[in-house]
């Protein structure tokens, strides 16, 4: 008998060591376990508290916002009586018509009047003279007595131009009346305006404003 060759020893299974599963009587498992179960779950965060203004505004009386508009009230309350007192902020501009009328005399295109004796309650407020398309015209603004306003207008150009250009086209006369020894038309105007209108062979007449008729009558009838 022949002698048996030794062969290789098959290598043995070594299987992985495994972790022995934590029982109830390790301490260190238990303690995790407890940690874990004892950890409360996160809360959301919580909204910021209002800001103590915004809470006060809230709470504000109307009392309280009564004395805060006072309180802006009162200087501009002051303001406004000393720009009425002492810089006459209700006063309007009062001018000078007298370069106005000595530019339409030396322009010697029409006959100029001007009015005399109205009294210091009438203001002249404008005052020009100026050549216009197919024309000239002189134009007086006034400030009434009553606090109206008032337009005396003198001017060479056609009355069919000149008259829907100063009371629109809607502008009808309304009857005839005698003024200073005049025979005037009345007309309405544009809105609450009217007027009177004194048609002469080179010019033609128009006081015109919201004033009363009466003071109308009386700047027309001043007329020199």
């Amino acid at each position: 008998m022949s002698p048996t060759t030794p062969t290789a020893a098959e290598p043995a299974l070594v299987e992985p060591a495994t972790e022995p599963a934590p029982t109830a009587d390790d301490p260190e498992a238990t303690a995790a376990r407890t940690v874990e179960h004892d950890i409360p779950p996160a809360r959301p965060a919580a909204a910021p508290a209002p800001a103590k203004g915004g809470k006060a505004r809230a709470e504000r009386s109307p009392k309280d916002m009564a004395l805060s508009l006072l309180v802006l009230l009162v200087p501009i309350a002051l303001l406004l009586a000393f720009y009425r007192g002492f810089l006459g902020g209700d006063q309007p501009t009062v001018v000078d018509a007298a370069p106005a009328y000595e530019q339409a005399r030396a322009a010697n295109a029409f006959p100029v009047s001007e009015p005399a004796g109205l009294g210091e309650g009438w203001r002249t407020v404008s005052a020009g003279y100026r050549t216009v398309d197919g024309g000239s015209s002189l134009r007086i603004g006034y400030l009434t007595p009553e606090g109206q306003a008032a337009q005396l207008v003198q001017s060479d150009v056609p009355p069919e131009r000149l008259i829907p250009a100063e009371l629109t086209r809607e502008g009808q006369p309304q009857g005839p009346v005698d003024l200073g020894g005049r025979s005037w038309q009345r007309y309405t105007a544009r809105g609450n305006e009217q007027a009177l209108v004194l048609l002469e062979p080179d010019r033609t007449v128009i006081v015109v404003g919201d004033a009363r008729e009466n003071e109308l009558r009386q700047l027309a009838a001043a007329l020199r």
